[in-house]
């Protein structure tokens, strides 16, 4: 999503050293309270928030690249009791009752490049490569039976673009609003890219969607120091496409994959002008997907797969070595049955001006 809880940091230099909004200050010799400083000037740069990734929001200043290796690791576990058969009772069933548990890692590890074009215009590149790691076993009751499958894969992951902009100046108390696009390629292998047996069965682990994407979105900063509120909505486009694949004994035609709408909100707290840490939460939902077949008899069918509801709570840390360098780390935990266990998140980010 572009949501892409993409790089929240509080900017921790944005807020002066205050106390509930007031100048630290210090008493004088007659004993009257003087004020120490002054209180800087409104800022009109959206602030910063960088402990979660892939919120949008935050842009790069003018001149300045920002690389950003990342790693990351996921896991998920689906346990899934399947009965095929007649129920005639509760009690009473005939028929066969299996019982499916898989375990799925994947470990990723990545580069993003942004570049400030202007003050309120941002460029990204997102290249990732991914190891895949899916172990399967099935059981059945009648007659005792267990099977058990492990499959890897791993390749150049689906290259991603995307341009920010900031929408307005923050004035007045204004919220800040930023406009972001994203592109997903198909430069991972697909689905349907990997080999598979007579029966259809992956042999390998796809690293892409295999469909191009757009997502439009909004990002919304509103500080209130020490901490920063931040909301994201946006709707991501999946583009159908002609497949022409043979998969077992039917020809998969044409693939239609659902669209999802995507919104995360939390919060950005400063805890001193370098470490600061994030809570939030983010929602897909997904749409279903068309799949247009044909199977012996020559006749297209479509079929659709059920929708997916992902959610996770989200947890930050960020630590700013100097102006140039910090540490992210994010954690994400699934609170619904389609999201991941959890996924880890390590990234390091630093800049430099170019022009």
């Amino acid at each position: 999503m572009m949501f892409d809880l993409k790089k929240l940091t509080l900017a921790c230099s944005l807020i002066p050293l205050t106390i509930s909004g007031h100048a630290t200050a210090q008493s004088s010799g007659e004993g009257t309270i003087q004020p120490v400083g002054q209180r800087p000037p409104p800022t009109r740069e959206a602030p910063e928030v960088q402990a979660i990734p892939d919120i949008g929001g935050v842009l790069t200043p003018k001149g300045r690249l920002v690389l950003e290796p990342e790693f990351q690791y996921s896991h998920a576990s689906v346990n899934r009791l399947t009965f095929r058969g007649v129920e005639i009772l509760e009690t009473l069933q005939i028929g066969l009752l299996t019982a499916d548990d898989i375990d799925r890692d994947t470990f990723t590890a990545a580069v993003t490049g942004r570049l400030g074009v202007t003050d309120r215009l941002e460029l990204e590149l997102r290249v990732p490569y991914l190891y895949r790691d899916d172990t399967e076993a099935n059981e059945l009751e009648e007659p005792p039976f267990r099977l058990e499958r492990n499959r890897t894969g791993n390749h150049l992951g689906d290259i991603e673009l995307a341009a920010h902009y900031q929408i307005n100046s923050g004035e007045d108390g204004v919220p800040f609003f930023v406009g972001n696009l994203r592109y997903k390629s198909t430069t991972g292998q697909g689905p349907f890219d990997v080999d598979r047996d007579a029966n259809g069965i992956e042999e390998e682990l796809a690293t892409g969607s295999g469909f191009h994407s757009i997502e439009p979105s909004l990002t919304v900063l509103y500080p209130s120091a020490p901490a920063v509120y931040f909301a994201n909505l946006g709707y991501q486009f999946h583009l159908e496409d002609d497949v022409n694949e043979q998969v077992g004994e039917a020809e998969v035609e044409e693939v239609d994959p659902g669209d999802a709408v995507r919104l995360s909100f939390g919060m950005a707290y400063s805890i001193n002008p370098r470490t600061s840490f994030t809570l939030g939460y983010k929602n897909d939902f997904i749409d279903e997907t068309e799949t247009t077949f044909s199977g012996e008899t020559g006749n297209s069918v479509t079929g659709e797969s059920g929708s997916l509801n992902v959610g996770s709570m989200l947890l930050g840390w960020s630590y700013q070595f100097n102006q140039d360098a910090a540490l992210n780390v994010g954690l994400e935990l699934g609170v619904t049955d389609d999201a991941p266990d959890t996924v880890l998140t390590l990234r390091a980010p630093f800049g430099m001006n170019v022009f």
